[in-house]
């Protein structure tokens, strides 16, 4: 009992109205100021763009992110779905009322400040718009230390429509995800406004690796993955999908990408699930530790 009461004694204690701030930042700073690394990688593609016109596209994309962190405008009129990513620490408690109420009341009072888009219907077959732009969809992981990790996704659906998720049978090669990793992008084609950033994951389980995927997007464009296989398998791909002359906004060109993000998991022996999260060019987020 005396080891149980010294370990809350010791726990820190984070304020629920903390996060609520935090989440009311986050989501306008992800809907206004496109992230640092996507913002590089586009620039870093301008002088290698071969095509006219996907050149003049890519300095477009740097104007209208110039303008709308100027200006404070929405980056994209599609503000997106909010998707919370958490990593609460173990040493730490939550305390003055309900984590989930207080991030939703954080996107409410972001959206109706920054004067965004509420996008989110309350029910998917009636289709009533909540005019909040709530729930959220929020994925916690718990870690080790006293701290509160907040990340916070704004996902349009132009994008979001066309990934897909597919149950590979486990003698399926590394060929042949990289065959269906392509053909998503392909058919993405203009409607998910690319150069596209990709969240690729691979194992778990149906819904795991579409979480995976959501999280490997928070990876910033650039930063390839620790483990070598996967890293071999993001620069082959980023390569090999950039041949394929699709380019910015699907009028031709070399950047069809600008980043291929992969993040794997243990699965099944009778399993190999892999999903693709597109992202558009306005991949949108920003995170903050607490």
């Amino acid at each position: 009992m005396t080891d149980a009461v010294d370990r809350r004694l010791s726990m820190r204690e984070i304020d629920v109205t903390k996060i609520r701030d935090a989440v009311r930042e986050l989501c306008l700073k992800a809907n206004f100021e496109l992230r640092g690394d996507v913002l590089r990688a586009i620039r870093k593609a301008i002088p290698k763009e071969r095509n006219a016109r996907a050149k003049s596209l890519l300095k477009s994309i740097v104007e209208n992110a110039g303008i709308a962190k100027s200006k404070r405008l929405a980056i994209c009129q599609d503000t997106g779905i909010v998707f919370v990513r958490l990593e609460l620490g173990q040493e730490v408690a939550l305390v003055g009322g309900d984590i989930e109420e207080a991030i939703n009341d954080g996107v409410r009072e972001a959206y109706s400040k920054g004067c965004l888009r509420k996008s989110v219907v309350g029910d998917p077959l009636t289709r009533s718009n909540t005019n909040t732009n709530t729930p959220a969809f929020i994925s916690p992981e718990i870690v080790p230390g006293d701290r509160v990790r907040i990340d916070v996704m704004v996902k349009g659906f132009g994008s979001e429509n066309k990934s897909q998720v597919k149950m590979f049978k486990p003698t399926e090669t590394v060929e042949d995800i990289k065959g269906f990793i392509k053909a998503v992008v392909k058919g993405a084609g203009p409607d998910a406004c690319p150069p596209f950033v990709l969240g690729v994951g691979i194992g778990g389980t149906f819904d795991v690796a579409g979480l995976l995927a959501k999280k490997a997007l928070l990876r910033p464009v650039g930063e390839p993955s620790p483990k070598k296989n996967l890293k071999k398998l993001e620069r082959e791909l980023l390569k090999e999908i950039n041949s394929m002359g699709i380019g910015p906004m699907a009028l031709g060109g070399d950047t069809t990408v600008l980043g291929v993000n992969i993040i794997d998991a243990p699965t099944h022996i009778a399993g190999l699930p892999v999903a693709v999260n597109v992202s558009c060019h306005a991949t949108r987020s920003a995170g903050k530790i607490i």
